[in-house]
């Protein structure tokens, strides 16, 4: 049965036709394009199972390719890993805000990039948690309703903002979330704090989770995940 048909933008033909046969001996079928309208064309034509996407392309860039596919609810679904160069911050910060799943940086090897596919893909094959789902995830386990956090079985009183943090990161492990998603999933769009204040929680959070505070992962500048 075949694998997954991925999508690969990038204007670098030597980049792209390392990921094409890279990408290719693992079994996926490929698409590759060199421009951002080629991509968008491609993308709302074929339907591709993930993008892989170079943010710095002739004309249309990568970062309105993103934007641009995630407000089209016919391509919205579709999952995208962002190609950047190293300090391309700002943009891989804006790219995952605009629903990009994750990056790579450049220059990268090939075992990174197949198990960031593999990732990505697999999330997206996933059986989607409901707000209410009880979730159990390494040593943790995470009860919405009850308002509840077992670390290895006991018990671990977190505040009602570490509570929502913690669940929001654990129901999609390996997914990076950066400050400004994390202020408005946990308090809502327009919350009047600094960015800066996650940090804050994300120390506390650890600290109260003991031995299972490594499971919640910093993201050189960009934000946090929760460790697959």
């Amino acid at each position: 049965m075949a694998k997954e048909h991925i999508l690969v933008v990038e204007d670098e033909e030597d980049i792209l036709e390392l990921v094409r046969y890279n990408l290719q001996k693992e079994g996926y079928r490929l698409t590759g394009v060199h421009t951002g309208e080629e991509a968008l064309k491609t993308a709302r034509t074929a339907f591709p199972d993930l993008i892989l996407l170079d943010l710095m392309l002739p004309g249309v860039d990568g970062l309105e390719v993103c934007r641009t596919l995630k407000q089209d609810p016919k391509t919205q679904h579709i999952p995208i890993i962002m190609v950047s160069a190293k300090g391309e911050e700002a943009d891989i910060v804006t790219g995952l805000e605009l629903g990009a799943a994750d990056y790579i940086t450049k220059p990268f090897g090939p075992r990174v990039l197949i198990a960031r596919v593999r990732a990505v893909l697999r999330r997206r094959e996933a059986t989607p948690l409901t707000e209410s789902s009880p979730l159990t995830i390494h040593d943790l386990f995470i009860h919405p309703g009850r308002h509840e956090v077992l670390v290895q079985g006991h018990p671990v009183e977190l505040t009602v903002t570490e509570f929502r943090l913690l669940h929001m990161l654990a129901r999609r492990p390996g997914w990076v979330f950066t400050r400004t998603q994390i202020v408005n999933g946990v308090h809502g769009d327009d919350y009047p704090v600094s960015d800066r204040s996650v940090d804050v929680q994300i120390v506390g959070l650890r600290k109260k989770l003991g031995v299972c505070g490594e499971y919640v992962e910093t993201v050189r500048g960009v934000g946090y995940r929760f460790k697959e």
